[in-house]
């Protein structure tokens, strides 16, 4: 049962990608269109200030705004998808229809019921518009609920087909004629227990920020140390999207959660600081600066004869930690050959949103510098404080770098350039991964093996027969880093192939759940993989 409750979580997270990963694209560009409409930044560069440009920035952010307002569709399709096994097209279609089947059968049974408060008095009432209808407000958590169990469905009816008349009731038709009735009665029943869910998330918001930076701390601390199982996104995104993270009214409408108060208030042209609430995404600090010092430690402390291959490694690395935000290169270098260095980065990362929440500092940097110019640069100083950010940046650069540097030397931590010459703890650069899929693995699955493959059929064999082989790999996933996989025999897996000869930082296996770390090139692989096995890839 464990197992497959672990099992479950992760195939969650995952499927969990589709609609986060989106979603700072919309950020960018309201940062975008908040450059034309910024008063300050107006007034410094005067030539912006034309009707063209602060109409376009208008525009661009009002309209992107109304995103935030539809997470709960956008959770219930990307979550559906993501949990579909087959058919993701139509699980996602269908998803759009059960959404609307959903509010509209709680509009009218809360109308029936005489529960609909005065439109006009939303605020603090538990209601709200949702699309234009007016329910309970579920939030984010009204599209996770709705695909998850529209995913179940799907997967389980699906492939049903019926003959004569009724063949067109057979496939995703019978998923959508299944469904009716279990989405009116969740939209009834939902309608009672619902304000005692919400209460319930109050007190729990409530709890947490009573808990000041402590509660922040705990919640820095985990989204780090749940790194491992792949589990960690689902500490951070009930915060980013959900009451939990905060509750703010911006331009005369309600928003819930770090992420969308963030995006919400940078479209609103002259405004002041933002809202505590933004601490809650203040996660870049290890990512932009502290992994960098982690990186210059190990430099520092590998043996003179690696150092040449131990700059080769740790440069690219750092750079794409600094950049885009990707952290798991590095810690996979260090999180299993110094396990105590990985704790520390996770308590680090936790006090480093405690250290700017401390100095009132309101800018974000979640998926690296670029993240950090585009959100936080344009709102200028007085807004977000961005110079503070930095400054904290430097000083956990320096106290990474202190206590890796004598950690490392203190217990002889065999980190990237400190290993012996037979062993193996390798973060692989972009360099290697190149090389590696210049080779073939015709010595390993001489029978399964075209005799003149490509460079990435070489490397998408020596994945599958490090994975067992065809028969033992049963499906094939990714998310941002990682090559997710489930495998009917886990002992089969060859670890030291997968780091060795294809590229991988890490190698998690858990029951039948493997996932190996490859970073920003994942998708390609993932896609090479998938046409060395001869299946079609719906993801």
């Amino acid at each position: 049962m464990k197992d497959k409750v672990m099992n479950g979580m992760q195939r969650f997270s995952k499927a969990m990608f589709i609609p986060v990963l989106i979603l700072p694209i919309a950020g960018i560009l309201i940062a975008i269109g908040n450059l034309f409409t910024n008063a300050q930044l107006l007034e410094t560069v005067p030539f912006l200030d034309n009707p063209v440009l602060t109409g376009f920035g208008t525009i661009l952010s009002g309209s992107l705004v109304s995103i935030l307002t539809n997470l709960g569709l956008i959770f219930c399709v990307g979550i559906a998808v993501g949990l579909a096994d087959k058919k993701k097209a139509e699980a996602g279609f269908t998803s759009v229809l059960a959404y609307l089947v959903f509010i509209n059968a709680m509009n009218n049974f809360l109308q029936l019921s005489g529960q609909l408060v005065d439109p006009t008095a939303l605020r603090g009432s538990g209601q709200t518009m949702v699309m234009g209808i007016q329910i309970l407000d579920m939030g984010v958590f009204l599209g996770i609920i709705l695909g998850v169990i529209i995913s179940l469905i799907h997967n389980k009816y699906a492939d049903i087909e019926f003959d004569n008349a009724f063949q067109i009731y057979g496939g995703s038709r019978f998923v959508f004629i299944v469904l009716i009735p279990i989405v009116v009665l969740l939209a009834i029943g939902f309608s009672f227990v619902w304000p005692i869910v919400q209460s319930g998330i109050d007190s729990l918001g409530g709890f947490i920020n009573r808990s000041g930076n402590f509660g922040l701390f705990l919640y820095g601390t985990l989204e780090r140390l749940l790194i491992p199982t792949g589990l960690h996104h689902l500490v951070y995104t009930p915060f980013l999207y959900s009451s939990l993270g905060g509750v703010a009214e911006v331009g005369g409408e309600v928003f819930e959660g770090a992420r969308n108060i963030y995006f919400a208030e940078i479209a609103q042209p002259n405004i002041g600081l933002l809202s505590q609430s933004v601490v809650w995404d203040a996660r870049g600090i290890s990512k932009m600066f502290g992994l960098i010092g982690a990186c210059l430690a190990m430099y520092h402390t590998a043996k003179p004869e690696n150092k040449a291959k131990a700059r080769a490694i740790l440069i690219p690395a750092a750079f794409t930690s600094f950049i885009a935000g990707v952290t798991e290169p590095i810690e996979f270098s260090f999180m299993f050959v110094a396990p105590v260095l990985f704790v520390l980065h996770s308590v680090l990362s936790g006090l480093s949103m405690v250290t700017l929440n401390l100095f009132n500092v309101r800018a974000i940097g979640p998926n690296g510098f670029i993240d950090f110019l585009l959100y936080n640069v344009p709102l200028g100083v007085g807004t977000t404080r961005w110079p503070g950010y930095i400054l904290v940046g430097l000083l956990y650069f320096a106290i990474y770098y202190l206590l890796f540097r004598f950690l490392i030397k203190k217990f002889n931590y065999r980190t990237i350039g400190r290993e012996d010459t037979s062993e193996q703890t390798k973060l692989y650069s972009k360099k290697d991964y190149q090389s590696a899929k210049a080779t073939t693995a015709g010595q390993l699955i001489d029978d399964v093996v075209d005799p003149n493959p490509s460079p990435d059929a070489g490397i998408a064999a020596t994945i599958v027969a490090a994975l067992g082989g065809d028969n033992n790999i049963k499906t094939v996933t990714n998310c941002y880093t990682r090559l997710r996989l489930t495998v009917d025999d886990p002992n089969k897996v060859d670890e030291n192939v997968l780091r060795q000869e294809t590229g991988a930082s890490g190698v998690i296996v858990k029951d039948k759940n493997v996932q190996v770390v490859y970073g920003l090139q994942v998708t390609k692989v993932r896609r090479s993989v998938d046409e060395f096995l001869g299946r079609p890839s719906e993801d």
